[in-house]
């Protein structure tokens, strides 16, 4: 399993809407300069968060993008996986790629084991751990 960079400037993001929040909204411009990101790419990485309710958003020249919630009830877990989808190393441990030799398999579990480590780490931190 690699993060993209998706993931990985979804962070960022989330880091930087936290630390400059002042209660006004942020501009995509601002957050764009200030993490070395284009705008395009910006645009891609807000659309996954905003679909994921993690962002309020307001039109026109005051408007930008602020976080819905305090940074301490954001999961990293969950911003990555709003980003990347499933975090599991393998496919046959995903929803879809269940497998026939699952039962037989003598490396099933410590797949399974893995999964559980990435899992439980990524959801112990929060964004306000990652600000810290």
């Amino acid at each position: 399993m690699k993060i993209s960079t998706k993931g990985r400037y979804a962070l960022r993001v989330m880091i930087d809407l936290a630390i400059n929040s002042n209660g006004k909204y942020i501009s995509l411009k601002d957050i764009a300069e200030r993490q070395e990101i284009s705008n395009k790419y910006l645009e891609q990485i807000i659309a996954l968060l905003n679909k994921a309710e993690y962002l309020e958003t307001a039109r026109g020249n005051t408007g930008g993008y602020k976080l819905s919630k305090q940074p301490k009830e954001y999961k990293v877990g969950d911003i990555l996986r709003a980003t990347e989808g499933d975090l599991t190393p393998i496919y046959c441990l995903t929803e879809d790629g269940k497998c026939n030799r699952q039962k037989d398999c003598k490396t099933y579990s410590f797949w399974k084991g893995l999964d559980n480590v990435i899992n439980e780490y990524v959801d112990s931190k929060t964004l306000e751990d990652l600000i810290k």
